[in-house]
């Protein structure tokens, strides 16, 4: 199996390491971000690793080389032109898979059994799996008692978007990891710039995409500088 890490962002919130360095290589226990994904991944077999990159991108790329991947071997999707959000970054580096294969937001830390979340993907034949927890936060996907994506919704905002309407919705925190089947690439009808919260939506009504709940382990969205101290205590 591959996977594929999402490095381009401008990583705002985390300013002002983010000002001089991409959100990849902020450090986290002596370890980046970006090491510490790509070590994790090779603890479930996955050494084939595609990363996209465009803010500092030169950064990344003379990191990667310097360390040898960490022992993996490391792709680069360069994104220096324009920056393409997750939709559009997948789908440019969609070349690169042949079977199922795992996306992840390079700016989160977990000890999620990747190994069991890739089974149930399989059993259940999903288009997707996403994995989600019970966490407060701003911004939820919606299913129903099957598991299976309905909508997704904004609590700060009231922004909502419903696909599937169905009673007694539940929403789950995403946690910026997901298992894919590669026909999505033939079912994406986007180009260009796009989220795949937008291909989620516009898939889930007739394909399988479900929850993979973790919310008993270890995660933290390490996008704000406190966010690292955090990491820190629970990230050795």
């Amino acid at each position: 199996m591959k996977a594929m890490i999402l490095a381009a962002g401008l990583g705002t919130r985390l300013k002002p390491w983010t000002d001089a360095h991409p959100k990849a290589l902020a450090i986290v226990n002596g370890k980046s971000l970006l090491q510490r994904n790509i070590e994790w991944l090779q603890q479930y077999g996955i050494r084939e690793v595609i990363v996209n990159v465009h803010h500092f991108a030169d950064q990344i790329i003379d990191t990667v080389e310097k360390n040898k991947g960490w022992g993996s071997t490391i792709t680069i999707s360069d994104e220096r032109d324009a920056i393409l959000e997750t939709g559009g970054g997948l789908q440019k580096a969609g070349w690169f898979f042949e079977d199922d294969f795992v996306l992840m937001n390079v700016d989160i830390l977990t000890d999620l059994d990747l190994q069991q979340m890739i089974v149930q993907h399989k059993q259940h034949k999903a288009l997707a799996t996403l994995a989600v927890t019970e966490r407060e936060t701003s911004r939820y996907f919606l299913f129903n008692a099957k598991h299976q994506l309905c909508g997704w919704k904004n609590v700060k905002t009231y922004e909502e978007k419903i696909v599937r309407h169905e009673n007694g919705l539940i929403q789950k925190a995403f946690s910026g990891i997901h298992v894919i089947d590669p026909k999505i690439f033939s079912l994406m009808k986007q180009e260009g710039k796009f989220s795949m919260v937008d291909v989620y939506l516009s898939l889930c009504s007739n394909n399988k995409i479900q929850y993979f709940d973790h919310s008993d382990t270890k995660f933290m969205d390490v996008g704000k500088p406190e966010s690292v101290v955090q990491a820190e205590m629970m990230f050795v």
